[in-house]
């Protein structure tokens, strides 16, 4: 069973020696390891460092894309190499390499498809207690709109077999670890969680520039990606609330009509007649989203086969070269 650990880097020429030195080089059930970085346009010499070490694959994005993208060029670049087991881990060495074993452990035991590192927020010393506390809101938010009971979901340290990695599809640039979680609430992969450490902190995070900032690309990417699986639900929701509040409006004005003189209350029967249908509007639009989504869900599972082919494809063809290769070899020694 081969495993290959992903980094993805950006500008980590200071950290990644760290990270890499930390890495496991043998694991009971695994018998081969392979590094691969993928240098997310760093304008630094983090290829280098990383080809200094010897790492065994580097894959080069040209230009900064984004955590999200880096994450999945590394997921196709290793499913292409061959890799059974997959582990994301950051270049920043936020967390500990020696945890790798723990975390494909599930997988090894066929128990779980997708296996995220949880940390102890409380414990993590340079985390604020704002940060502390967003992280909770935000993983209980992801938990609902997911249905997976994953109690860290912003962590990046996580192991994938080779079905999840097949089914993952990333749409965001930012980043992975929300999207990747609710996604997996709408396959059939299992997903299960592992107690993981942390290491002290070598750098600020890079991925916002500010936590205001954090929490406002992370509300996007939750949203968007939640209705882009329960579209029905998002716009009905909406178009519901527009509908009542033009039928609470529309009951006020009926009662100052029956009351009082009405004419100085036009306004609230324009307004109500606007809200209901604005609503009814966002109503059809959602059924239009759903439809849509049904579609994309086909689109996704024509992916996952096609790569599922490919795959099986690059095997046979290594297959009949490798026996090639030997055959020609037997035929010279005969010679």
């Amino acid at each position: 069973m081969k495993l290959i650990i992903q980094i993805p880097c950006f500008n980590e020429e200071a950290s990644l020696p760290a990270t890499l030195r930390a890495l496991p080089r043998r694991i009971p059930g695994i018998d081969q390891i392979e590094v691969l970085v993928i240098d997310d346009g760093s304008t630094d010499h983090t290829s280098k460092e990383a080809r200094d070490f010897g790492v065994d694959h580097i894959l080069e994005l040209g230009h900064h894309q984004g955590l999200g993208w880096a994450f999945r060029a590394g997921l196709e670049a290793c499913v292409q190499l061959g890799a059974d087991v997959i582990v994301n881990t950051d270049g920043d060495n936020q967390y500990r390499g020696e945890d790798i074993e723990a975390l494909i452990q599930p997988i090894l035991r066929r128990q779980a498809d997708l296996v995220i590192g949880a940390r102890d927020v409380d414990s993590i010393e340079y985390f604020s207690s704002l940060k502390k506390w967003l992280q909770k809101l935000g993983s209980w938010v992801v938990r609902r709109a997911s249905g997976r009971a994953v109690p860290d979901t912003t962590s990046g340290f996580r192991a994938l077999n080779r079905e999840a990695a097949l089914r993952t599809i990333i749409y965001s640039k930012f980043s992975y670890t929300l999207e990747t979680v609710i996604q997996s609430g709408h396959t059939p992969l299992k997903v299960a969680t592992v107690p993981v450490r942390v290491n002290d902190k070598l750098r600020e995070s890079r991925l916002a520039g500010s936590t205001w900032q954090y929490l406002k690309r992370s509300t996007a990417t939750i949203l968007r990606i939640y209705a882009m699986y329960n579209p029905l639900r998002v716009f009905f929701f909406i178009g519901g609330t527009s509908i009542l509040l033009g039928f609470l409006l529309g009951l006020r004005y009926l009662y100052l009509y029956l009351t009082a003189a009405a004419s100085g209350h036009i306004q609230s029967l324009i307004l109500s007649a606007i809200l209901v249908i604005v609503g009814f509007q966002v109503m059809v639009i959602g059924l239009v989203a759903d439809l849509i989504a049904a579609n994309r869900r086909l689109n996704e599972d024509i992916l996952y086969r096609v790569r599922k082919m490919e795959l099986a494809r690059q095997k046979t063809s290594s297959a009949v070269a490798s026996e090639a290769t030997a055959k020609a070899s037997s035929v010279r020694s005969r010679l």
